[in-house]
């Protein structure tokens, strides 16, 4: 005991003792340099037995970059590295403080530090894992290198989703590099400069065993896995031999590999993918890959190109591949058939059934599009945007694809002929007479731009000229990960004008609509989203329309011309859950209910765990719930709030007061957060028991007060008829009573603990505290039985008993004034709690059915 009360102290004496090597911890007033530790290889901690150790190192012994590291000391390995983007200098100095870790070059410039810490740092431990962590006074993690993954994860370490392995750019420069491993909610992802090139799930060594939401990627000693439920649930695996040690790296040639150390060296017992010819950049910038199998691969130029210093250019001397948004002096380059491209198989093409000319068009009027392949017999258009990687030459005998890669500069020999490439050649004339008639041309183009300008933006869009959008229509194209965009006219062809209105929300109407496909789709026509303009517009649905889970619609496309702004969405026959529920049709069983209940939290357990830009839905609802075929939910409308603008957002308090799924938060200025959807998923959970609304006025109560066990008929929530379920809810859970609260129609097909288990969710998804409450992966663990039924916290759900006794007395009031609305006058006017009980706006007048 009394070494280990001595050995911090000498550490805060002795900071700077040359060469000497901690074990396990060090603490602050801490420096370290390369010279100082030189005889340890840099190296100034090592973990309890000596498996990993951290150093400031400089891979393949360059002399230039110098990089704080974590290294796998029998290998020599390292499996992370704190400054990559920011290499230092052999005299660079990494420092810890109470405040955390630091790296300055020579002269003191900051390279790159810690962020900013909840508490001081006791001390810095390296573990047997490979992980640092920043330790405070009670041993708890500050922060760990292990939460900020490089191109390496190790045995023990988990990367969650949303998190990322980055390619370096080589074995010695350990920068950023452009290949990721990205962690989805559904699979583990290569990509390219955005574009997909690999999914773990397609990989012939991947077992798909469920199709549960992913929570994170591991390696252990049995292989490579992706986890659900806290590692209570394989989604994914890849099985490998049993091994105690092993890594998964992202490589700079942009391969995954999985690998064990047998003592001596690395044996690899995992690659992806195994077709060479499918990662991105393999023969550069428009090289052809060829995998000959018994030959090996072989990298050459396809048709139109030939080889100019190890890089692909066009064979006519006169063109060049843009590297850079261009709108003018374009044409194309064919690649002639059997050639692929590799992200083809990732992404849907942008549209279906055109011919050649309408693909064309298409990228001649993005100028990010750099190319695009057209189906002849499927008439699918892919565009190749953002960056150029190989292509390569397809094995598929079916397959009659063909690719165009556009060029800059030059007449068109080899291209599509087309109006961008007959708009290539000047004539000699003009060439000639432009020096004597510049003024006077110059002159007559700022007359026509003025008269131009002059004319109304909706007429252009009336008459149907593509080429004639306003410059701010352009932008749409200029935003990545767009769905498909339609033009206003095959909408309201689809529409048949837009003659079948199937729901009107606050957003706007929505009409059902049948596309050239045959697709039967819901077309909402968005009217309430005030002046914001294309872009933003865009931006946002860039982000909805890339969000695909089985229980969210599905986003097909979008319009935006003009000031028209319309939603393509999937439909869905079965209509919406409030319908089903609260209608007059077939009682929904309670192994449907549940279905319908787990379904919804997997949603938003997606929305707002599994997306790369959190998603709250604000609005969640029977309304918003939709039901397919088979009564698997689906959520709509979400996203839809991140379309307001900033004036409009701040209506949100009134606009979603409907009937009681307002979580209290929002009428006290609170935070809002994805526990707010948490609030309302609770309450509909306690409809999907119960089979009636949350808040019933007699009128509309009266005939189930008469035969209801569980009409709500305690005193204290309905003694006057009135029932706040809610309440009724807290109080038959505080006895036991669970059976009271099950819908009677299903006469006894439901047990005392089905019932129980779902009333005790949706009581703490209920919480008046957020913080309180659990979030949507949780929710969804419980559900499913993963987790234990936490046991709501009645403190926190006093709050109940106050909406519901406010509610009595107003309902009372009600009654004897012969309304039949909820009031919104005096007696709501005692508490701005009371709002979220009484104010109501008709659902459909929000966001109604789909």
């Amino acid at each position: 005991m009394g070494y280990s009360l001595f050995f911090p102290t000498f550490f805060l004496v002795c900071p700077l003792v040359s060469g000497f090597l901690s074990s396990e911890f060090i603490y602050p007033n801490f420096t370290a340099t390369e010279y100082h530790f030189i005889d340890n290889d840099g190296a100034f901690l090592v973990s309890r037995n000596s498996t990993f150790k951290s150093a400031i190192s400089n891979p393949g012994a360059q002399k230039t970059n110098f990089y704080l590291c974590v290294i796998h000391v029998e290998s020599n390995t390292i499996i992370w590295s704190a400054n990559r983007d920011a290499p230092i200098s052999d005299s660079g100095v990494v420092s810890l403080t109470t405040n955390g870790i630091t790296i300055a070059d020579q002269g003191g410039v900051l390279r790159w530090s810690t962020p900013p810490l909840p508490s001081s740092v006791y001390a810095l431990k390296l573990t047997e894992l490979g992980n640092l962590i920043l330790l405070d006074h009670s041993n708890g993690s500050l922060w760990e290198s292990f939460h900020h993954p490089t191109d390496t994860i190790v045995t023990g370490q988990h990367l969650p989703v949303g998190t990322y392995l980055s390619s370096a750019v080589s074995d010695n420069n350990l920068s950023s590099g452009d290949y990721m491993l990205t962690i989805s909610t559904s699979d583990a992802l290569l990509q390219w400069h955005n574009q997909t090139y690999w999914k773990l799930s397609m990989d012939t060594e991947a077992y798909i065993n469920s199709n549960y939401i992913v929570e994170y990627m591991a390696i252990n000693r049995t292989g490579l896995y992706l986890f659900g439920q806290n590692e209570s649930l394989v989604v994914i695996q890849v099985i490998l031999s049993p091994a105690d040690f092993r890594i998964a790296k992202l490589g700079a040639s942009g391969h995954l590999t999985v690998s064990r150390y047998s003592g001596t060296k690395w044996d690899q017992e995992f690659f992806a993918p195994t077709d060479d010819c499918k990662t991105p950049f393999i023969c550069g910038r428009v090289g052809l890959c060829n995998d000959g199998l018994s030959s090996g691969l072989s990298c050459s130029c396809p048709s139109g190109f030939h080889v100019v210093s190890q890089d692909c250019v066009p064979n006519n001397g006169s063109y060049y591949l843009p590297f850079s948004c261009n709108s003018s002096g374009f044409s194309y380059v064919g690649l002639g058939y059997g050639t692929e491209y590799f992200a083809n198989d990732f992404s849907e093409p942008l549209r279906y059934h055109v011919n050649l000319s309408v693909c064309e068009d298409l990228c001649s009027g993005d100028c990010s599009c750099l190319g695009f392949f057209h189906g002849n017999s499927t008439g699918s258009c892919y565009v190749l945007e953002s960056e150029l990687g190989s292509v390569m030459s397809s094995n598929d005998a079916e397959s009659d694809l063909v690719g165009y890669i556009k060029v800059l500069a030059g007449p068109s020999t080899n291209g599509v002929t087309g109006a961008s490439s007959r708009r290539q050649k000047i004539p000699v004339a003009a060439l000639v007479l432009l020096p004597f008639t510049g003024f006077f041309l110059l002159g007559a183009l700022g007359f026509l731009w003025w008269k131009r300008w002059g004319l109304s933006k909706s007429k252009e869009i009336k008459l149907g000229r593509r080429n004639s959008h306003s410059s701010e229509d352009l932008d749409v194209f200029y935003i990545p990960g767009l769905p498909k965009r339609f033009d206003y006219d095959e909408l309201e062809v689809a529409t048949d004008n837009f003659k079948t209105q199937i729901g009107l929300g606050g957003f706007g109407a929505v009409y059902k609509g049948t596309l050239l496909d045959k697709t039967i789709v819901a077309i909402k026509k968005i009217t309430n989203l005030g002046v914001q303009g294309r872009k933003e517009f865009c931006t946002e649905i860039a982000v909805i329309g890339n969000i695909h889970h089985v229980n969210l619609v599905r986003l097909k496309g979008f319009c935006a011309q003009g000031r028209k702004r319309l939603l393509v969405y999937e439909y869905m026959n079965h209509g919406s859950l409030d319908r089903t529920l609260f209608g007059s049709g077939p009682v929904l069983e309670w192994q449907e209910r549940f279905d319908i209940a787990l379904g919804t939290a997997r949603g938003l357990a997606y929305l707002h765990n599994g997306c790369e830009h959190k998603i709250i839905h604000c609005d969640v609802k029977p309304e918003n719930i939709l039901l397919d075929d088979h009564l698997q939910p689906k959520i709509s409308d979400f996203g839809l709030s991140k379309l307001l603008s900033p004036e409009q957002s701040g209506l949100f308090t009134t606009m979603r007061g409907t009937r009681g799924y307002l979580a209290p938060e929002w009428l006290t200025n609170s935070a809002i957060s994805e526990k707010t959807d948490v609030y309302s998923f609770g309450m509909v959970l306690l409809e999907l028991v119960s089979g009636r609304k949350n808040c019933l006025l007699r009128s509309q109560s009266h005939s189930m007060d008469d035969n209801e066990s569980g009409g709500g008929h305690s005193s204290s929530s309905s003694g006057s008829g009135f029932g706040y379920y809610p309440l009724f809810a807290l109080e038959m859970h505080e006895q036991g009573k669970y059976l009271e609260l099950a819908d009677p129609t299903l006469q006894g097909r439901v047990t005392r603990e089905e019932a129980e288990k779902l009333v005790c969710v949706a009581l703490c998804c209920l919480h008046e505290e957020p913080a309180l409450r659990p979030n949507m992966v949780s929710v969804v663990g419980m559900l499913e039985g993963g987790i234990p039924i936490i046991q709501p916290i009645i403190e926190s759900l006093n709050f109940l008993r106050f909406y519901g006794r406010r509610f009595t007395e107003a309902s009372t009031l009600m009654e004897l004034n012969g309304s039949t609305s909820y009031p919104l006058g005096n007696a709501s006017r005692n508490t701005s709690g009371l709002h979220a009980v009484f104010s109501y706006v008709p659902s459909q007048q929000i966001s109604g059915p789909r």
